[in-house]
């Protein structure tokens, strides 16, 4: 079992099915809405191989877990599950790198339903700020319209809980929300992901599999972060989108689905369009009807309803009511939230793990102790933030100061820092790049 506090505070942030996994492929902490979804006691998974998980039976070569402690890169797919009664479910599965305190590395994955039940909410939709109603104004226009939406705002911000209300508020609310995240989506899982594959159609794919495109038919499709994209991938997502056809991969018979489309990003498109990064037709083709989600930073009225909804999320999980004292919501409203509605959750997470008792006090209140925000410029030549403004979780933060340290140890040479971390230098400098450690 997990002894790092941070690592068993983490666990029961989220309000979806988590689990943690350690490098000998052993679980080490399921989270409540783990056990309440599949029904299970987390004693009797703890200790357990770590594909006792999602229905799966043995750590064999292939398994994604073995893999992540392999090459320490995250991944993201869909996977189906046999349930008990033999109901069949598909499940959105994210797993990635955690460092503790102690700088032992472990696996966290997240379970979602492909379904939409049990979504979470994360409070983003919360208040009654003029900013507030402007947004539910434009979102209920455009829940009653087929047109594609492009949802823009900050990271954090609420999108994905604005394309949540956006789903239930329109025709297709009966049918699936399914989200392509395609911040994880290389050139080497795009058609695979979302148009699916037939058996034996590349190394490793033992049976038949549907992609997110085709699970989304008579639903909302949702695609999360789409200025990620990559450039290669962009012509055959724009065909699938203009026709509703498309084929699997190793497959010859042409599908269709009619799915409703949403896109959502923190980046310029129009830029990434000039930069040649992003194809034109595209950017088209999403924003018929575009959103722009506000910051937290503009709706500090919204704080107090946003925090009230997020406590109550949070006592569930805990199995205790927590509230805020005065104080400690003023000095809530005083602070600029660089991470958003996603800041403010941790920081309530972490005071209501803290307070023993139903009210947490203004001394409960941790705030992130930030630098000053600097222009950084990207890559892709856009502005970005710092990593320390907030785009970063507690956990990655402790990865860059132990990457910050091996650095200064090694006199900044890749080949021993990545040594030391038993990974390879092209995984380091990939996590140099996320960082913005390689200026």
């Amino acid at each position: 079992m997990i002894h790092s506090i941070s690592l068993r505070s983490l666990l029961e942030t989220h309000d979806q099915p988590f689990v943690i996994i350690d490098s000998s492929l052993t679980i080490q902490g399921v989270n409540r809405a783990y056990e309440r979804h599949f029904t299970v006691d987390k004693n009797e998974l703890i200790g357990r191989p770590c594909c006792c998980v999602t229905g799966e039976q043995s750590s064999a070569p292939d398994c994604r877990h073995r893999h992540l402690f392999r090459d320490y890169e995250p991944y993201h797919l869909t996977h189906t599950v046999s349930l008990d009664g033999g109901e069949q479910r598909s499940y959105q599965v994210r797993g990635y790198p955690l460092v503790d305190a102690d700088k032992v590395i472990y696996l966290g994955e997240s379970i979602v339903p492909l379904d939409g039940a049990g979504s979470a909410a994360s409070g983003g939709l919360a208040g009654a700020s003029q900013a507030h109603k402007d947004l539910l104004h434009h979102l209920d226009l455009a829940a009653r319209s087929p047109v594609p939406v492009l949802l823009l705002g900050e990271t954090g911000s609420g999108k994905e809980v604005a394309v949540e209300y956006l789903h239930t508020h329109s025709a297709r609310c009966d049918k699936s929300l399914i989200v392509v995240d395609c911040t994880v989506l290389g050139e080497d899982l795009f058609e695979s992901e979302v148009f699916g594959h037939e058996k034996g159609a590349f190394t490793g794919a033992g049976g038949q599999k549907k992609g997110l495109f085709e699970l989304a038919d008579q639903g909302t499709l949702f695609l999360d972060e789409v200025g990620d994209l990559p450039l290669s991938q962009q012509p055959k997502l724009l065909r699938a989108l203009e026709t509703g056809t498309f084929r699997r991969v190793g497959g010859s018979e042409l599908r269709r689905a009619d799915v409703r489309v949403v896109a959502a990003t923190h980046r310029s498109l129009p830029e990434l369009v000039r930069q040649g990064r992003f194809r034109e037709d595209l950017y088209y083709r999403l924003a018929v009807y575009t959103v722009h989600v506000p910051p937290l930073r503009e709706r500090k009225e919204d704080i107090a309803p946003i925090a009230d909804l997020l406590l109550r999320q949070i006592g569930l999980c805990l199995d205790r009511t927590v509230a805020l004292a005065p104080e400690a919501l003023a000095r809530l409203q005083a602070h600029d939230y660089p991470g958003n509605v996603r800041e403010l959750r941790n920081i309530l997470q972490l005071a209501a793990t803290v307070t023993s008792g139903p009210l947490i006090e203004e001394r409960s209140i941790v705030l992130p102790e930030l630098p000053p925000r600097r222009a950084h410029v990207s890559p892709e030549g856009g502005s970005g933030q710092d990593p320390a403004s907030g785009e970063i979780s507690p956990l990655e933060a402790m990865e860059l100061a132990y990457i910050q340290d091996l650095l200064q140890k090694h006199d900044g040479s890749r080949r021993r820092v990545a040594a030391e971390m038993n990974i390879s230098e092209r995984t380091l400098y990939r996590k140099l790049k996320r960082y913005r450690l390689n200026d």
